[in-house]
């Protein structure tokens, strides 16, 4: 069972986000007050910091020094386990991971990983998230 790190939002989409404490996450929207919440399967971003291993050496700066880019960053949770189609308990919420990274890579700053690694679904259950919550895998039925 892993643990949140950070909770990140933004009302503008392509800007690094500010992070939070606690959040609302809403069903079938994503995180309140988050430009990225809507009707769609990229409703909220999961990053889990083991990914950073992946990161070559010469970008390991520019990424651990650029602004956080997704909502909820994770540890203590093995990537490999955050699968398409997987469902997780993050808090009280529940996401559904739909996507791993995005079609097209970015290279700079924080994104560069992000849009490599980063979880991206759907809420299937709302709730409160606060920073040391647990995330946990759960079954899908």
């Amino acid at each position: 069972m892993g643990q949140v790190l950070s909770i990140n939002i933004s009302s503008v989409r392509g800007v690094d986000k500010s992070s939070v404490n606690e959040i609302k996450i809403v069903e079938g929207w994503g995180l309140e007050g988050d430009a990225h919440g809507g009707d769609w399967d990229r409703q909220v971003s999961i990053f889990p910091v083991e990914a950073l291993d992946k990161v070559p050496a010469h970008k390991k700066e520019e990424v651990l020094n650029g602004g956080y880019t997704e909502n909820i960053t994770v540890y203590d949770i093995e990537p490999e386990l955050l699968t398409i189609g997987s469902s997780v308990k993050v808090g009280e919420a529940v996401i559904k991971i739909l996507h791993i990274g995005k079609e097209q890579f970015k290279e700079h700053g924080r994104p560069y990983i992000v849009s490599r690694e980063g979880r991206f679904g759907q809420v299937v259950r709302g709730g409160i998230v606060k920073v040391g919550d647990s995330i946990s895998l759960i079954d899908s039925d």
